[in-house]
């Protein structure tokens, strides 16, 4: 296959998967048999001029861009770009790059003897919290429950509760808060 082949089988199947067709009403839509569709996705067809601006017409594209070398599928985010904050001694930094409906992602860095206390969230929330690298300790309701590295602790979000690291290394803590009515 040489390469402006594989280029339009790889978009072809992008752009189609991204519309959330099937082949037959992608086809349909160009107006081309879904054998012809299947053989320009499998990279092993010869279209002509004509079958390429039908194609184009049915995806909402310039023929250009289907020839192209396909887009890259993932984006690097620089840790330094995402939104990040001190509260107190602890590092905060979201590793969502922007915001996700009823979702947060924390990575916490809590040094020696240092505490976290968080505000509740939303009503109905729950809160994950995995120990990455070091001890910590979830206190909720005054009862501390343990974590050591590879551990989740689950709790209800909306209530107070406080992180604490009780190791001998500063520790590594992600959260996720999942709110409630965010299906």
């Amino acid at each position: 296959m040489n390469q402006l082949s594989h280029n339009l089988a790889a978009n072809l199947r992008r752009l189609r998967e991204n519309l959330g067709l099937s082949q037959q009403q992608v086809a349909n839509n160009a107006g081309i048999p879904r054998p012809t569709w299947a053989n320009l996705e499998s990279g092993e067809a010869n279209p002509t001029i004509s079958v390429l601006t039908k194609v184009a017409a049915a995806l909402n594209v310039d023929v250009e861009s289907l020839l192209r070398p396909p887009a890259s599928v993932v984006r690097i985010v620089p840790a330094e770009s995402l939104p990040s904050k001190r509260r107190g001694k602890v590092s905060v930094r979201s590793l969502l790059p922007e915001p996700m409906v009823g979702l947060e992602l924390e990575r916490l860095v809590l040094p020696v003897a240092t505490q976290l206390h968080v505000a509740p969230h939303a009503r109905g929330s729950r809160k994950y919290a995995t120990c990455e690298v070091g001890e910590i300790e979830l206190v909720v309701m005054g009862v501390a429950h343990p974590g050591r590295a590879g551990d989740v602790l689950v709790c209800r979000g909306d209530q107070p509760h406080t992180f604490r690291n009780v190791g001998r290394s500063p520790a590594v803590v992600y959260c996720v808060v999942s709110f409630a009515g965010s299906d």
